[in-house]
């Protein structure tokens, strides 16, 4: 029998392949044009590096990441991201802040394979880093609506969300676990452990009930 690719995973050839091609140069475009710079990091990195980032409760930590040993016994992780790796790489070149980086690169996640959402799959990133205005978040949804325009799509509904600021964060977390309080049992098992470590991370649940519960 023929070796087959792997579950999760997709050869991409013409013309599907002449279309990501198309979106991949727009991007680079319209991330030039703002004055980011590209930055290519690795696709192996040390699993601790998630763990830091990401955190130990985030699904993807638990449940999507590929992680393995090497022959010198080091725990190594396929990025499953593409954050963790930017700021990695910022902080160990000693690079100054603010700095504006794009990157377009494949990422992995060890997921049920359903459509839209595949095994491997190419992100394509800008990152502000080391400004502290919430201008720079303006920009990155203004760049990202440019983008989509470019691209040919219409009719594009934003959704913006926020947990606050460092100053009103805490009493946001406050609040939501006072709420929280008399539903515990209605939540998952993952977001009953995600109430004492980092409540905030029940966001992120993809569990209908925990859904409800939060909407």
């Amino acid at each position: 029998m023929a070796t087959k690719r792997l579950k999760g995973m997709l050869d991409i050839l013409p013309p599907e392949s002449e279309k990501i091609n198309f979106i991949i140069k727009s991007f680079e475009k319209i991330a030039k044009l703002y004055n980011f710079c590209f930055i290519r990091t690795p696709v192996l990195e040390s699993a601790e590096l998630f763990y830091r980032s990401t955190g130990l409760t985030s699904d993807i930590v638990n449940k999507e990441m590929y992680t393995f040993y090497d022959k010198k016994k080091r725990l190594l992780a396929l990025r499953p991201e593409g954050t963790p790796g930017v700021i990695r790489a910022i902080i160990e070149n000693n690079l100054t802040l603010p700095q504006r980086f794009y990157y377009i690169g494949p990422m992995f996640r060890y997921e049920r394979p359903q459509k839209g959402r595949l095994r491997e799959h190419y992100q394509l990133g800008l990152e502000i880093v080391g400004e502290k205005s919430p201008y720079s978040d303006f920009e990155l949804i203004e760049i990202a609506n440019h983008f989509f325009s470019e691209i040919g799509l219409k009719e594009i509904l934003t959704l913006v969300n926020s947990i606050g600021c460092e100053k009103c964060r805490p009493r946001f977390k406050e609040v939501f676990l006072e709420y929280l309080k008399d539903k515990v049992n209605l939540l998952c098992p993952d977001c009953q452990e995600r109430k004492e470590k980092n409540p905030l991370r029940i966001f992120d649940c993809k569990n209908e009930n925990c859904q409800k519960i939060i909407k």
